[in-house]
């Protein structure tokens, strides 16, 4: 919860900003397109903010064929190293002196408050940039003695990929974004970004900011448009060495399919379903403001977002009171106002969708002990929901809601073995959250979870160590040195010589 609140001539910068983004940027130039533009609205009220291009097959083909010229030519593939560190060093200055104007353009498209655009997507999204841009110069290889007779030197390298194809979501835009796109370029690709089409303004945003850094023309696209259409086109183009997708797990598997046939190279982080376990021996205060923001942070809306909640027998009562006391005193409300905990939902269909799995909820005998509920009045709200009495065949407890909705179960003396089996039942494997004092308990369930992230005591994310998922939550790993490798391919070179 921060106090942070956004004033108004941050917000009239942020306005200003959101007219001029209703167009592709390709080749470094500015590119409109034909058609009807796609309405952005602010998912606070429902009006409208802005407009953007509806991409077809064509500008995705202009914008592939930008990206294929810069990476062959002598303009990126002879760029030093030194020189693609400082341009991404440049740009995460850039985006540094143009935070508060960001993270409002950020919390008008996407909904999230202030302070977490501000704090987090921001402040996350400079951090990935400096992160990143320091592998630029340490991808190195390594040399490898030989054992085939003769006289041979051998050595590996990380070569790019070539065209890399990011396809981002709207839950945090522009954090996403900033990461998947520093990290292709530090590794040495050329960049097609298509934006989720219900909160596309950070990405058209941090274009002029690229092209403010000095990138060549070409090295960084951004095609916007539906993902039926401009993304399906950008998946299927033979121009594409790569693809990074962040959104739901049926995407990312039709996505799959699509390449198939190609076999082009795909990074896929999906949903969640994430559990959280509370041992008696926990810090019970850290561990309620810790579980309850972990669902109710940027409304539920995060893939990571522990909405399965383990909690031991002994403290059931009392945490429970806690949590929903805690729960109770989230601020809901438009995210520029200060104090707001919880922003809307992206859109009405995603309220819907919410709303519909509370009603599940109740039909299928949980009860709620807070909210289940959305405020009176505009915009797509739903109030953060604590759901007991829940059961493991239930579709509130099996399926990702993606909002304020946590369903909580009781467990008593089962082994570490018992609870990862109760944990892990599930098709995701994203998160696990853990709150215990017990180094046993700790390390037990770390190696026996399922999921590509345990964390013990704590939550958030950490650059230097990889990001992404078991089972249906995705293939492949996103930060720390194997977010930036996966924008290249291993090479192994042998150089003979005569005796």
């Amino acid at each position: 919860m921060s106090a942070l609140a956004c004033d108004q001539s941050t917000l009239d910068r942020a306005h200003a900003a959101i007219r001029l983004l209703d167009r592709h940027y390709i080749n470094g130039e500015w590119i409109a397109a034909g058609g009807t533009p796609i309405s952005v609205e602010n998912p606070a009220d429902a009006t409208q903010i802005g407009t953007i291009a509806a991409g077809t097959a064509a500008d995705v083909d202009r914008a592939v064929a930008a990206a294929r010229r810069t990476f062959e030519s002598t303009a990126w593939m002879s760029t030093p190293a030194a020189e693609r560190e400082r341009l991404l060093l440049r740009l995460a200055d850039l985006v540094e002196a143009n935070a508060d104007e960001l993270a409002a353009i950020e919390t008008l498209d996407n909904g999230m408050p202030f302070g977490p655009s501000r704090q987090m997507a921001v402040g996350s999204a400079i951090s990935a940039i400096r992160y990143n841009a320091g592998w630029v110069r340490r991808l190195t290889g390594e040399t490898v003695p030989m054992s085939v007779p003769g006289q041979w030197h051998g050595y590996t390298t990380h070569d790019p990929l070539g065209v890399a194809a990011l396809i981002v979501p709207w839950n945090a835009p522009f954090a996403i974004t900033c990461n998947k796109v520093s990290a292709a370029l530090a590794a040495g690709c050329t960049v097609v970004l298509k934006p989720a089409e219900l909160a596309p303004m950070t990405c058209l945003r941090l274009a002029q900011l690229v092209e403010e850094a000095g990138f060549p023309k070409g090295a960084f696209n951004v095609v916007t448009g539906f993902g039926s259409e401009a993304g399906a086109a950008l998946v299927a183009h033979p121009g594409v060495d790569k693809i990074s997708f962040t959104g739901s797990t049926a995407t990312g598997k039709g996505i799959l399919r699509s390449c198939a046939d190609s076999l082009k190279r795909v990074s896929l982080e999906l949903g969640g379903k994430s559990a959280s376990i509370v041992f008696p021996d926990a810090d019970l205060a850290k561990a309620v403001s810790g579980v309850a923001m972990g669902i109710f942070g940027n409304s539920g809306q995060v893939c990571a977002a522990g909405s399965r909640l383990f909690l031991h027998a002994d403290v059931f009562d009392t945490f429970l009171e806690g949590l929903a006391a805690f729960a109770g005193k989230l601020k809901v409300g438009p995210g520029i106002q200060a104090g707001v905990a919880l922003g809307p939902l992206i859109s009405a269909d995603q309220k819907a969708r919410v709303m519909a799995y509370i009603d599940s909820g109740r039909n299928e005998g949980a009860n709620a002990v807070i909210g289940g509920d959305a405020p009176a009045g505009a915009g797509h709200f739903v109030n953060p929901t604590v759901f007991v009495d829940a059961r493991p065949d239930m579709r509130i407890v099996r399926e990702e809601i993606f909002g304020p909705v946590l369903s909580v179960m009781r467990f008593s003396d089962e082994s570490a073995d018992d609870l990862a089996r109760m944990a892990n039942d599930s098709v995701y494997g994203l998160s696990a959250y853990v709150w215990t004092s017990s180094l046993a308990n700790a390390h037990a369930l770390a190696r026996r979870l399922r999921s590509g992230s345990v964390k013990i005591n704590g939550s958030g994310m950490e650059f230097t160590l990889p990001f992404g998922g078991h089972k249906q939550s995705g293939i492949g790993r996103e930060n720390g040195r194997s977010g930036v490798e996966a924008f290249t391919e291993a090479k192994s070179v042998m150089i003979g010589w005569p005796d």
